[in-house]
């Protein structure tokens, strides 16, 4: 990933912070010859390792686990907030013209070598966890124990579940850091007029 300097991110907490807030990751990785992704929620360890470990599933019937090799290195991307950005929005637009259009947004890319799980209990925990982690801002969360333990017993069966020991984690914040102070305000009026639900 390119990465200018200005708009480098490399702490930690907080490019684990946006894999909390957008935990569908792009998997990226080497089938056989062939660049393939897969695109799969994932829950992140921060404790276990320097750059914490990615824990997920995939659908038994899906190759992934097949043709990639246990240790293979793969790349999974989590995307933030991004939005396209004017060059009218900008005040120097008016002082010499030079000024084009960009895209602003937020991504990390973690690393590390995937390892396979397929025992029954680690597999109920990691969903149990999953569900529990998206439903709890509902007023009535659906748990894992709601539905018929044979039912469960038998969609346990159907999945493999996958850990990723991060071997690096980088970030980048594309927004707006190289342009003044008041093309930065610019933008953010620009983007509260026309995008109203943009999170500045």
């Amino acid at each position: 990933m390119y990465r200018p300097a200005h708009f480098v991110e490399d702490r930690v907490e907080v490019l684990h912070e946006l894999i909390r807030r957008r935990p569908l990751a792009t998997l990226v990785a080497m089938h056989g010859s062939t660049l393939d992704a897969d695109h799969v929620p994932v829950l992140i360890d921060a404790a276990a390792g320097p750059y914490g470990t990615l824990r997920g599933h995939v659908a038994r019937a899906n190759s992934l686990w097949r043709s990639v090799a246990e240790g293979s290195e793969v790349l999974a991307i989590f995307q933030g907030e991004g939005h396209y950005v004017s060059p009218a929005w900008y005040p120097s637009k008016h002082v010499d013209g030079k000024v084009v259009p960009t895209w602003n947004y937020v991504v990390a890319h973690a690393r590390g070598p995937i390892r396979y799980r397929h025992e029954p209990d680690w597999l109920h925990d990691l969903v149990t966890t999953l569900t529990a982690t998206h439903e709890m801002p509902r007023p009535e969360p659906w748990r894992v124990s709601d539905a018929p333990p044979d039912y469960i017993a038998a969609m346990l069966r159907a999945i493999v579940g996958f850990e990723i020991p991060l071997a690096s984690l980088t970030g980048k914040w594309k927004m707006s850091q190289n342009r003044s102070a008041a093309d930065r305000e610019g933008l953010a009026a620009g983007l509260t007029r026309e995008s109203p639900d943009v999170r500045r």
